[in-house]
Protein backbone atom coordinates (compact mmCIF):
# COMPACT_ATOMS: atom_id res chain seq x y z
CA UNK A 1 0.00 0.00 0.00
CA UNK A 2 2.83 2.38 0.80
CA UNK A 3 4.47 2.37 -2.69
CA UNK A 4 1.09 3.27 -4.30
CA UNK A 5 0.73 6.23 -1.94
CA UNK A 6 4.26 7.43 -2.81
CA UNK A 7 3.47 7.20 -6.51
CA UNK A 8 0.37 9.33 -6.22
CA UNK A 9 2.35 11.88 -4.18
CA UNK A 10 4.92 12.15 -6.96
CA UNK A 11 2.16 12.56 -9.53
CA UNK A 12 0.62 15.36 -7.45
CA UNK A 13 3.96 17.09 -7.13
CA UNK A 14 4.54 16.90 -10.89
CA UNK A 15 1.00 18.19 -11.56
CA UNK A 16 1.48 21.10 -9.17
CA UNK A 17 4.86 21.86 -10.72
CA UNK A 18 3.39 21.86 -14.23
CA UNK A 19 0.50 24.06 -13.05
CA UNK A 20 2.92 26.57 -11.49
CA UNK A 21 4.99 26.55 -14.68
CA UNK A 22 1.89 27.23 -16.79
CA UNK A 23 0.89 30.13 -14.51
CA UNK A 24 4.38 31.59 -14.77
CA UNK A 25 4.28 31.24 -18.58
CA UNK A 26 0.87 32.98 -18.76
CA UNK A 27 2.10 35.83 -16.53
CA UNK A 28 5.22 36.13 -18.62
CA UNK A 29 3.20 36.33 -21.85
CA UNK A 30 0.83 38.86 -20.31
CA UNK A 31 3.70 41.04 -19.17
CA UNK A 32 5.16 41.00 -22.68
CA UNK A 33 1.89 42.06 -24.32
CA UNK A 34 0.93 45.57 -25.41
CA UNK A 35 -1.54 47.66 -23.45
CA UNK A 36 -3.08 50.77 -24.99
CA UNK A 37 -4.90 53.62 -23.24
CA UNK A 38 -7.08 56.17 -25.07
CA UNK A 39 -8.26 58.98 -22.75
CA UNK A 40 -10.72 60.49 -25.25
CA UNK A 41 -12.36 58.22 -27.81
CA UNK A 42 -14.51 60.95 -29.43
CA UNK A 43 -13.23 64.40 -30.41
CA UNK A 44 -15.33 67.32 -31.67
CA UNK A 45 -13.43 69.98 -33.59
CA UNK A 46 -14.08 72.94 -35.86
CA UNK A 47 -12.61 73.74 -39.27
CA UNK A 48 -8.99 74.98 -39.29
CA UNK A 49 -8.43 73.80 -35.69
CA UNK A 50 -5.34 71.81 -34.59
CA UNK A 51 -6.32 68.64 -32.72
CA UNK A 52 -4.44 66.03 -30.70
CA UNK A 53 -5.28 62.33 -31.05
CA UNK A 54 -3.97 61.36 -27.62
CA UNK A 55 -3.00 57.79 -26.67
CA UNK A 56 -0.55 56.06 -24.35
CA UNK A 57 0.86 52.52 -24.49
CA UNK A 58 3.05 50.19 -22.46
CA UNK A 59 5.09 47.29 -23.81
CA UNK A 60 8.53 45.68 -23.65
CA UNK A 61 10.92 46.79 -26.34
CA UNK A 62 10.42 49.33 -29.10
CA UNK A 63 7.07 48.89 -30.87
CA UNK A 64 5.89 49.91 -34.32
CA UNK A 65 3.10 52.51 -34.22
CA UNK A 66 0.72 52.94 -37.13
CA UNK A 67 -2.22 55.30 -37.62
CA UNK A 68 -4.90 54.78 -40.29
CA UNK A 69 -7.86 56.92 -41.29
CA UNK A 70 -11.18 55.26 -42.13
CA UNK A 71 -14.08 57.10 -43.76
CA UNK A 72 -16.86 56.49 -46.29
CA UNK A 73 -14.23 56.63 -49.06
CA UNK A 74 -12.08 53.84 -47.64
CA UNK A 75 -9.02 53.25 -45.47
CA UNK A 76 -5.95 55.45 -45.76
CA UNK A 77 -2.62 55.09 -43.98
CA UNK A 78 -1.52 58.29 -42.23
CA UNK A 79 1.79 57.54 -40.54
CA UNK A 80 4.01 54.70 -39.28
CA UNK A 81 7.08 54.95 -37.05
CA UNK A 82 9.10 53.52 -34.18
CA UNK A 83 9.72 55.84 -31.23
CA UNK A 84 13.09 57.53 -31.61
CA UNK A 85 13.14 57.16 -35.42
CA UNK A 86 11.78 59.43 -38.21
CA UNK A 87 8.13 58.91 -39.04
CA UNK A 88 6.97 57.66 -42.44
CA UNK A 89 4.11 60.10 -43.16
CA UNK A 90 1.83 59.50 -46.15
CA UNK A 91 1.76 62.05 -48.97
CA UNK A 92 -1.84 63.01 -48.19
CA UNK A 93 -0.87 64.18 -44.68
CA UNK A 94 2.57 65.72 -45.34
CA UNK A 95 3.11 68.89 -43.27
CA UNK A 96 -0.16 68.20 -41.40
CA UNK A 97 0.95 65.56 -38.87
CA UNK A 98 3.24 65.66 -35.84
CA UNK A 99 4.12 62.40 -34.01
CA UNK A 100 4.95 61.80 -30.36
CA UNK A 101 6.86 58.94 -28.73
CA UNK A 102 3.83 57.91 -26.64
CA UNK A 103 1.94 57.12 -29.88
CA UNK A 104 -0.12 60.30 -30.06
CA UNK A 105 -0.36 62.38 -33.23
CA UNK A 106 -1.41 65.97 -33.84
CA UNK A 107 -3.35 67.00 -36.95
CA UNK A 108 -3.01 70.59 -38.14
CA UNK A 109 -5.74 72.66 -39.82
CA UNK A 110 -8.45 69.98 -39.91
CA UNK A 111 -11.27 70.25 -42.41
CA UNK A 112 -14.62 68.61 -42.97
CA UNK A 113 -12.85 65.89 -45.00
CA UNK A 114 -10.96 64.82 -41.84
CA UNK A 115 -14.11 63.58 -40.07
CA UNK A 116 -14.01 59.83 -39.54
CA UNK A 117 -12.37 57.01 -37.60
CA UNK A 118 -8.69 57.07 -36.67
CA UNK A 119 -7.27 53.63 -35.84
CA UNK A 120 -3.96 53.20 -34.03
CA UNK A 121 -2.12 49.86 -34.02
CA UNK A 122 0.82 49.28 -31.66
CA UNK A 123 2.81 46.15 -32.62
CA UNK A 124 5.53 44.69 -30.41
CA UNK A 125 8.71 43.15 -31.86
CA UNK A 126 7.55 39.69 -30.64
CA UNK A 127 4.39 40.03 -32.69
CA UNK A 128 1.69 40.91 -30.14
CA UNK A 129 -0.32 44.00 -31.00
CA UNK A 130 -3.12 46.19 -29.72
CA UNK A 131 -5.35 48.64 -31.55
CA UNK A 132 -7.73 51.43 -30.61
CA UNK A 133 -10.08 53.86 -32.34
CA UNK A 134 -10.74 57.59 -32.00
CA UNK A 135 -13.76 59.17 -33.72
CA UNK A 136 -13.27 62.72 -35.02
CA UNK A 137 -16.21 65.01 -35.86
CA UNK A 138 -15.27 68.24 -37.67
CA UNK A 139 -17.92 70.94 -38.10
CA UNK A 140 -17.97 74.37 -39.68
CA UNK A 141 -17.52 77.39 -37.45
CA UNK A 142 -20.86 79.00 -36.63
CA UNK A 143 -19.61 82.57 -36.61
CA UNK A 144 -18.41 82.20 -40.22
CA UNK A 145 -22.04 81.58 -41.20
CA UNK A 146 -23.13 84.58 -39.15
CA UNK A 147 -20.36 86.63 -40.75
CA UNK A 148 -21.66 85.64 -44.20
CA UNK A 149 -25.23 86.58 -43.21
CA UNK A 150 -24.03 89.92 -41.80
CA UNK A 151 -22.11 90.71 -45.00
CA UNK A 152 -25.11 89.70 -47.11
CA UNK A 153 -27.46 91.92 -45.05
CA UNK A 154 -25.01 94.83 -45.27
CA UNK A 155 -24.87 94.38 -49.04
CA UNK A 156 -28.67 94.33 -49.25
CA UNK A 157 -28.80 97.49 -47.09
CA UNK A 158 -26.30 99.24 -49.36
CA UNK A 159 -28.27 98.27 -52.48
CA UNK A 160 -31.50 99.47 -50.83
CA UNK A 161 -29.85 102.79 -49.89
CA UNK A 162 -28.63 103.29 -53.48
CA UNK A 163 -32.10 102.50 -54.87
CA UNK A 164 -33.79 104.89 -52.42
CA UNK A 165 -31.29 107.63 -53.36
CA UNK A 166 -31.96 107.04 -57.07
CA UNK A 167 -35.71 107.19 -56.47
CA UNK A 168 -35.31 110.46 -54.55
CA UNK A 169 -33.17 111.97 -57.36
CA UNK A 170 -35.70 110.81 -59.99
CA UNK A 171 -38.54 112.26 -57.92
CA UNK A 172 -36.74 115.64 -57.63
CA UNK A 173 -36.03 115.68 -61.37
CA UNK A 174 -39.68 114.86 -62.17
CA UNK A 175 -40.85 117.59 -59.79
CA UNK A 176 -38.54 120.19 -61.42
CA UNK A 177 -39.61 119.07 -64.89
CA UNK A 178 -43.31 119.43 -63.98
CA UNK A 179 -42.66 122.84 -62.43
CA UNK A 180 -40.93 124.10 -65.59
CA UNK A 181 -43.73 122.70 -67.71
CA UNK A 182 -46.37 124.46 -65.60
CA UNK A 183 -44.36 127.68 -65.79
CA UNK A 184 -44.18 127.38 -69.60
CA UNK A 185 -47.90 126.66 -69.79
CA UNK A 186 -48.63 129.72 -67.67
CA UNK A 187 -46.42 131.87 -69.90
CA UNK A 188 -48.04 130.56 -73.07
CA UNK A 189 -51.54 131.10 -71.71
CA UNK A 190 -50.56 134.62 -70.58
CA UNK A 191 -49.23 135.39 -74.09
CA UNK A 192 -52.44 134.10 -75.65
CA UNK A 193 -54.54 136.29 -73.36
CA UNK A 194 -52.38 139.28 -74.17
CA UNK A 195 -52.67 138.59 -77.89
CA UNK A 196 -56.45 138.31 -77.60
CA UNK A 197 -56.56 141.59 -75.73
CA UNK A 198 -54.42 143.22 -78.42
CA UNK A 199 -56.62 141.85 -81.23
CA UNK A 200 -59.73 143.11 -79.53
Amino acid sequence: MRPVWCGSSKTRAISLGLFALCLAAVRCLQSQGVSLYIPQSTINATVEEDILLSVDYTCHGVPTIEWKYTSNWGVQKIVEWKPGTPANISQSHKDRVCTFDNGSIQLFRVGMRDSGYYVITVTESLGSSQFGTIVLHVSEILYEDLHFVAVFLALLGAVAAVLISLMWVCNRCAYKFQRKRRHKLKESTTEEIELQDVEC
